[in-house]
């Protein structure tokens, strides 16, 4: 099972920089517009209603531009439509999510080291890894594995990868060196003051790794 999906540069809308739905769209929509690839939402802090309302809110204005991806709520994905959702170590299997979410949803997998690796006959078709530095958006993320624990995995296994955890413009080129897919990125974009401005030199950065 492989849905395509350009994970260059993958947008995580995250709660608490972005505090309300509305607000949500409107970065989604600057870092959409400057060339991100993918959004997801990402708020383990909201009540679910809140969080339906800015998922739904984000499947209109997107307009399927880009692919929507829920943070562990497959409700809230099959409500939205949402094209997929993101899962952690921790959540529903990805068998069980394939089962609810059906053949065409894209279900990405977190994995921060080579025993967090799904058997090779998954369903998954994309993985999260990281954190590759320290980060403060996520406070159950794991230590950081650097790039040689992004090495690693790379090596690992076939899926494609987004290389996830404290990536910013000042880090970006190293990450991209270790032939990853692509990058996602919390406050990069969503804590800049100018999230289209940020997009785009993380787009060009992304652009320039792989086409050389």
């Amino acid at each position: 099972m492989r849905n395509p999906i350009d994970l260059s540069v993958y947008l995580v809308l995250d709660a608490n920089l972005c505090k309300t739905p509305q607000k949500m769209v409107e970065v989604a929509l600057e870092a959409v517009n400057a060339g991100a690839t993918v959004v997801q939402l990402r708020a383990p802090e909201w009540k679910k209603r809140r969080l339906l309302e800015a998922a739904r809110l984000l499947k209109t204005n997107l307009q399927g531009r880009v692919p929507l991806i829920i943070n562990d709520h497959l409700d809230v994905a099959l409500l939205s439509g949402a094209e997929g959702v993101h899962l952690g170590q921790d959540d529903i299997s990805v068998d069980d999510a394939r089962a609810v979410l059906g053949d065409k949803a894209i279900i990405g997998l977190s994995a921060g080291n080579l025993q967090e690796l799904p058997e090779k006959e998954t369903t998954v078709d994309y993985l999260g890894v990281g954190p590759v530095f320290a980060t403060a958006t996520k406070k159950d993320a794991g230590s950081a594995i650097g790039i040689e624990g992004l090495l690693e995995v790379i090596q690992n296994t076939d899926l494609p990868i987004v290389a996830i955890g404290g990536i910013h413009a000042g880090n970006a080129p190293s990450v991209m060196q270790a032939h990853t897919d692509g990058i996602a990125v919390v406050s990069a974009i969503c804590a800049s003051p100018h999230p289209a401005q940020a997009t785009q030199e993380l787009v060009e950065i992304v652009s320039k790794a792989k086409y050389q």
